[in-house]
């Protein structure tokens, strides 16, 4: 029999766990929230092409912020779709805008997989460091003369973001000593460290930023309106926060689950929510993070490139990453938190990205709005 608390616990925080009673999770894409990544390099025009890749890079909050206006034979201009961007909890742009680097980078890694170079001239119309606008992200021109296939672009199709609570043991030197290698690009720092004293305050700092975003109201809402809800609404709308699975329909049927109990910090859906992220936080076995100048947009950009070869590189390893984004936000209400993490870890510049490193079961990919979803 399906119990209540046995729905609720699924419930992580805006995480998706789709689960059944002996049932797997799956790690495949499946169903038309998940066609992109099944469709992505089946398009005959060598940059829809590249497109088709590029839109499965990750992003915050799964907004998937790009719009894209094709130019001449050989170039596209990059925007940011105005209505997709964070502004309770991302009020300058920083993390969309790292989400837009992490779009170029797999676009690049996916034309020279077709044998050609791009050219990436960032924010060519000038930046407002307040805020993003109607002006372009970047120019790309592609020209050829790509040095070839890099390793990493065979593992854009497996590449996730795991919310799951990860496994208890340890990530092997090695292989934290190779993350942060993939992560030394386009001037970024990066660093990554196991079990250590360090990362047991990361594991309590994380843990008091997931805290601090659930009871700021206006931080908290901003995740519960960008809610999936059971199948029908991921295949609507594949974007945001999805909640997913047997029992999440189960209790999105029988009123367990909803977006008004979610919001509700006195409800048991709020509070097995907490318990599953807290679980996720105490999980962490290894941390990195990534740093740069921070002085511009195109360092914003420069960050977002640098995290999705990290990503790519743990994909290639067998390794679960997943960003811990709310320790960094720039709402009043975190800049203690913010202020603690960037001094806790010691990165020069601008600490960008933090994320933990572990072992975990698999996870289904994220859904995908199509190609001509962002073609302006």
């Amino acid at each position: 029999m399906v119990r209540r608390r046995d729905v609720l616990r699924l419930v992580g925080g805006g995480s998706v766990v789709a689960a059944t009673s002996g049932c797997a999770v799956l790690s495949g894409p499946s169903g038309a929230a998940r066609a992109p990544w099944r469709r992505a390099g089946g398009y005959a025009e060598f940059r829809r092409r590249a497109l088709s890749y590029a839109i499965l890079a990750p992003n915050p909050h799964n907004r998937q912020p790009w719009l894209v206006r094709l130019d001449g034979s050989d170039a596209l201009a990059l925007h940011v779709d105005l209505d997709r961007r964070l502004p309770a909890t991302d009020p300058f742009d920083r993390q969309i805008t790292i989400g837009c680097g992490a779009f170029l980078e797999v676009l690049s890694l996916a034309a020279a997989r077709d044998g050609y170079r791009v050219e990436i001239a960032a924010f060519p119309e000038g930046e407002d460091p307040r805020t993003l606008d109607r002006r372009p992200v970047a120019h790309v021109r592609f020209t050829g003369g790509s040095a070839g296939v890099d390793p990493l672009f065979a593992h854009v199709l497996a590449r996730r973001t795991n919310k799951e609570v990860f496994d208890p043991r340890d990530v092997a030197e090695g292989d934290l000593a190779r993350l942060a290698a993939a992560g030394q690009v386009h001037g970024v720092s990066a660093a990554a460290i196991g079990n250590t004293d360090l990362a047991g305050k990361l594991r309590d700092l994380t843990w008091r930023a997931h805290v601090r975003e659930a009871t700021t109201p206006r931080a908290l809402q901003e995740s519960i309106d960008l809610m999936r809800i059971g199948s029908a609404e991921v295949e609507a709308n594949p974007d945001g926060i999805r909640l997913e699975g047997a029992m999440i329909e189960f209790g999105r049927i029988f009123g367990l689950i909803s977006r008004a109990s979610l919001a509700d910090p006195n409800s048991s859906a709020f509070r097995q929510g907490m318990d599953k992220y807290r679980g996720m936080a105490m999980s962490a076995r290894a941390f990195g993070w990534l740093a740069n100048a921070g002085r511009t947009r195109g360092d914003q950009l420069d960050a977002g490139r640098a995290y999705v070869r990290l990503n790519l590189e743990a994909t290639r390893l067998g390794l679960a990453i997943h960003p811990w984004s709310q320790a960094l936000q720039e709402y009043p209400e975190m800049e203690d938190i913010a202020r603690e993490a960037q001094e806790l870890v010691g990165a020069p510049g601008r600490l960008q990205m933090l994320f933990r490193i572990g072992h975990a079961r698999e996870v289904m990919a994220a859904p995908r709005r199509g190609v001509e979803a962002h073609l302006a």
